[in-house]
Parts: structure tokens; C-alpha cells; sequence
């Protein structure tokens, strides 16, 4: 029988387990990324799994953009080098570099406040060497409010998304890239809305079905409401359909509450989206079904695995960081002090469902990542 030496959050995670039937023994202790001691101000981290279960993380720090990566799916992470230098680097606030990963390809992508734009860098060996950066949006300074996402299909396909604001009023666009990250197409308009603006600081988000459909998520902002929306591209990204609204109630506020959500699609490519109204969160399929209560905190993420849906989120910024699996009806807690959580898995289903998240311990604040379970194909 193998041996598990268990924190005491963990230790309580198990103990609740039992009590809900919850099985994490997959589950393993909490990796440290990188710390403050060796990294200074680093925040937003976020993770992508290719199809031989490496791990890749980047997170920014200052002006600069950080790379690690797993390759004994998530054991143990190299230490972190630099990518590039960004002036005025967009972070905070789920701001910050976004990372996709297929066999040796990744791309990591950021904003420039300064420049407004949204960058790309490339690499070709597994995050040895890297390109020099490349535009993503073909308006200069259109990016400049710093939040945007990016997804990578099984074919390589990418795209990527942001909110822009070319027009002077905040639109969501997007691109995508057919040669690896190296160049990106003519930009997309995939929505304006009816009242003048989106949500003009709630974080958009992209995932790339099996068939190539580009959904992408938005906080929209449509007579006086911050309602989840969600659009779909069926021709791999050229354009983009309708718009429509996700769940049955509504949100009226006068405000941005600078929280996105998150979307993923299973191997049936059935969607399930996660987000906050007010200070609870909830889930919803697309088709105006009845959104579904998960509880209460901000920042969710999503990600399908192999075996269903895996969702985190906190209780409160540098709070309890919570799960719920695809056989628990229950949440338990995983970490605590947490603060931008983000989920990844392999589109392959063959690899680890991994965490990273902020650690904000006073001094010791630190980027951890934690394997949330172990999937392997079936031989």
C-alpha cells in the first residue's frame, strides 16, 4: 500500500471525503512554482497539459513573463525562466499571460497597458528557446485594458480573445493562428453590445471543441444587467454566431465585478460554463437552461477530464481554495490563503488534472500547482 504523507489541509480534505464519498487519492501534495523569495511580485499564474502529461505554468512578475514546466506530470517543476519583457505587463485582477501546449509547441501570450497590444511568443522544443514576440490584434493599442484568453484545438488551431476597444467602447475580438502561434489572421469582431459596452473589466474566455467550433465567453452588460454570454465560431474562427445569454436570472449592477468565469467542452463537446453572479456561482449549458448553484466565492474554474467536469473557485480572494470532482456532490478545500485559481488538463485525456494558483502567506506568497487527479487512457 503506498504511503501518503498528508498536510493538515489535505488531512482535512480526506476527512471530508470520507464523510461525502469523495475519492482523492489521486490527489497529491501542493508543488511551490516559484516564491516571492526567488521571484519577486509574481502573480497570475496559469497551466496548460499536452498529450504526454507535461505540465507547462507562466505567470508574470513585474514586466516580465515566467515559464515552468513538469515533465513527471506534475511532481516536480524546473525553475523558472524568462520568456520575455513587457512594458507595463498587464496582471491582476485575472489579468496576465494565458499558455497553450500541444507535444513540444507552446504559446504563451500577454498584454502591454503600454502598448495596448496582445503579444505571442512561441516555442518549438517544450519551452527551451523562445521566438520573439508577435502581435496577435491588427489595432494597434486596442487590447490596452489588459484581459484576454487563448485556446489551442487538437488539430493546433488557436485562438485567441480580448476585449477591445478599437471603437472607443469595449468590444470582445478575436484571432486566431493556423501556424502555430507564429502569425495570427485578420481580427474578428464577436460581439458589440446593444447598450454601448461589455463588461469593460470582467476577463473573456475561449475553448476549441473537437470539431473545431470556437466558443468564447463574455460578462456582457445589456441595460443595466452583467450577464454571462457565449458565442460560437462553426467555421474554425473566421466569424462568429449569435450571441446568447447563459442562465435564466440576471445581475443588475452598476459596476464591474472583474470576474469572468470559465467554459469547457467534454469529448461529446457538450459545454458546461462556470461564473459568479453576485457572490455565488454558478454552472450553465448553453439554451437558456436554468443556471445550477455550486456555492458561494468568485473566481471559478472549469476543466473537462476524462471522466467529467473538475471545478475550483474560492471563498474569498487569498481564502479557502475549493473543488468540486465529477463523482463529488460536496466541495473541499484543497489550499488555503488562495487567490486566482485556474484548472488544466490534456484535451487527449491521457495526463494529470492540475491547479496553480496564487499563495498569499504574508511574506511567503508563492505560485503553487497541485495534481488533482491521475487520468490514463485505457489500454
Amino acid at each position: 500500500m503506498p504511503y501518503f504523507k498528508f498536510t493538515s489541509t489535505l488531512m482535512i480534505s480526506a476527512m471530508l471525503c470520507l464523510l461525502v464519498g469523495v475519492d482523492i487519492t489521486g490527489a497529491a501534495e501542493p508543488v511551490v512554482v516559484a516564491s516571492a523569495g526567488t521571484v519577486p511580485n509574481l502573480r497570475q499564474p496559469q497551466a496548460a497539459v499536452n498529450s504526454s502529461g507535461n505540465v507547462f505554468v507562466t505567470f508574470g512578475a513585474g514586466e516580465e513573463i515566467y515559464f515552468c514546466k513538469s515533465i513527471d506530470r506534475g511532481r516536480t517543476v524546473s525553475a523558472p525562466t524568462k520568456v520575455g519583457q513587457v512594458p507595463k505587463l498587464a496582471l491582476g485582477m485575472r489579468r496576465g499571460p494565458r499558455i497553450v501546449a500541444s507535444d513540444d509547441l507552446v504559446v504563451i501570450t500577454a498584454i502591454s497597458h503600454e502598448s495596448g497590444n496582445v503579444l505571442a511568443w512561441r516555442s518549438l522544443d517544450g519551452g527551451e528557446s523562445w521566438s520573439d514576440s508577435s502581435n496577435v490584434n491588427d489595432e494597434a493599442k486596442s487590447a490596452y485594458e489588459g484581459l484576454h484568453d487563448l485556446a489551442i484545438g487538437n488539430d493546433g488551431m488557436m485562438f485567441c480573445t480580448w476585449l477591445d476597444l478599437r471603437s472607443g467602447r469595449t468590444q470582445v475580438y478575436g484571432a486566431r493562428s493556423l501556424d502555430g502561434g507564429t502569425t495570427w489572421e485578420k481580427n474578428i469582431r464577436v460581439y458589440a453590445s446593444p447598450s454601448g459596452t461589455v463588461c469593460e473589466c470582467c476577463h473573456p474566455s475561449v475553448v476549441i471543441d473537437e470539431s473545431n467550433r470556437v466558443h468564447i465567453m463574455w460578462r456582457n452588460f445589456v441595460d443595466g444587467n452583467r450577464d454571462m454570454y457565449v458565442a460560437t465560431s462553426e467555421d474554425e474562427g473566421q466569424s462568429c454566431g449569435s450571441a446568447e445569454k447563459l442562465g435564466v436570472g440576471s445581475w443588475p449592477l452598476n459596476a464591474c465585478p472583474m470576474d469572468g468565469g470559465d467554459i469547457a467542452v467534454n469529448t461529446n463537446e457538450k459545454m458546461l460554463t462556470v461564473w459568479r453572479r453576485d457572490g455565488t456561482i454558478y454552472s450553465a449549458e448553453p439554451g437558456l437552461e436554468p443556471e445550477k448553484l455550486i456555492g458561494r466565492g468568485e473566481q471559478p474554474s472549469i476543466v473537462a477530464a476524462s471522466n467529467g467536469y473538475f471545478i475550483t473557485w474560492v471563498d474569498r480572494r487569498a481564502g479557502d481554495l475549493l473543488m468540486l470532482t465529477p463523482t463529488s456532490t460536496n466541495p473541499i478545500t484543497i489550499a488555503t490563503k488562495a487567490s486566482d485559481p485556474v484548472l488544466a488538463a490534456p484535451d487527449s485525456g491521457n495526463g494529470p488534472v492540475v491547479a496553480v494558483w496564487e499563495s498569499n502567506d504574508g511574506s511567503d506568497s508563492s505560485i503553487r500547482l497541485m495534481v488533482v487527479t491521475e487520468n490514463r487512457l485505457s489500454k
